[in-house]
């Protein structure tokens, strides 16, 4: 996600901004050797009534490597509409890799997916600079996103995995809905009609799906739930306990199919952080949260995000955290 926009700082000259540090989750969390990431997370979620902390439950799960890939001047395993590669079986995919949870059927149930951003932004700026009410005040319509320092934007990123994760949640019979998709519509939506979208089609579950622009070093992947928020439009307070279980649910799954560790400049090593500032959760009424799958101006992390291997893993991992929390084991 880039941080030149709404759900983020204003720009400021000389470099991407770092977000404003909201309520975070506090945490302890231990790499053990042998790859098994030991993962206690207590977390506290702000509130602007008030509201107190809970503890999640201990999670455990097995980290396999990262594939990672050089940057290129093209980046392998895309779409076929937008890579120009030939249509085949697992074009949607890059990968003929089975789905990525247990047998069983999710039919009946719908999940949307909200690529973040938007390739066609680039030339709407004043369609995406106007201002849209999220609740608890006003920001702009949407943002071009970010990229890595060798041009592979975080838009381009966002839909190739959704179109991953559309294809493995398909495959164990999810409907699944995108919030815009292959140039429909030509920019935005803006990010309260993105809640709106999800909110209409009733979804089980939804997930922004994001890649972040924060200083190089800065790296690692983390999972945004929506803190508890009563103004205006917005009123979180439904759905919070329930994104909080299918954040958890994605976060674990993620690092335990990518390798990708949790960020090492937001939510203190859990990979959980709690915010009440982003109209895409603000004004959900439907479980939802965000994810930001790494650092696009980290060397390492645009390694990965640049690998189409890496990317089949990322909504692998996604995919495994939804099934997760839609069939609550």
């Amino acid at each position: 996600m880039s941080y030149l926009g709404p759900e983020f700082d204003q720009p400021r000259p000389g470099g991407p901004r770092r977000p404003r540090r909201g309520p975070l989750t506090v945490a302890l969390a231990a790499l053990v050797p042998g790859a098994l990431l030991g993962w206690v997370v207590y977390e506290t979620v702000g509130s602007s009534d008030g509201g107190g902390s809970d503890q999640a439950a201990v999670r455990s799960a097995t980290a396999s490597p990262t594939t990672s890939a050089p940057l290129l001047p093209s980046y392998p395993g895309e779409d076929d509409k937008q890579s120009g590669a030939s249509a085949g079986p697992s074009a949607r995919t890059g990968s003929s890799a089975p789905a990525a949870s247990g047998s069983g059927s999710l039919k009946g149930k719908v999940v949307v997916i909200d690529p973040g951003h938007n390739p066609g932004n680039f030339q709407h700026a004043s369609e995406i600079n106007r201002k849209v009410d999220i609740g608890t005040n006003r920001k702009e319509c949407d943002t071009t996103g970010t990229s890595t320092n060798a041009g592979y934007t975080e838009a381009r990123f966002t839909l190739d995995v959704a179109h991953r994760l559309r294809t493995l949640l398909e495959q164990q019979g999810a409907t699944v809905k995108l919030t815009h998709d292959d140039g429909s519509p030509s920019w935005g939506p803006c990010v309260d009609e993105r809640a709106r979208i999800g909110n209409a089609a009733h979804a089980d579950a939804a997930v922004s799906i994001h890649a972040d622009g924060a200083a190089p070093g800065d790296r690692g992947f983390h999972v945004i739930l929506p803190g508890p928020v009563h103004a205006g439009a917005a009123d979180t307070r439904p759905i919070v306990p329930a994104s909080k279980d299918l954040g958890e649910r994605i976060a674990g799954n993620f690092v335990r199919v990518t390798g990708e560790p949790p960020s090492n400049y937001l939510g203190g090593g859990t990979g959980l952080v709690t915010r009440e500032d982003l109209g895409g959760l603000n004004l959900s009424t439907v479980p939802k949260v965000f994810i930001e799958c790494g650092n696009m101006r980290d060397s390492k992390d645009a390694a990965s995000l640049t690998s189409g291997t890496w990317r089949q893993k990322a909504a692998e991992g996604i995919s495994a955290g939804i099934v997760s929390f839609l069939r609550g084991s």
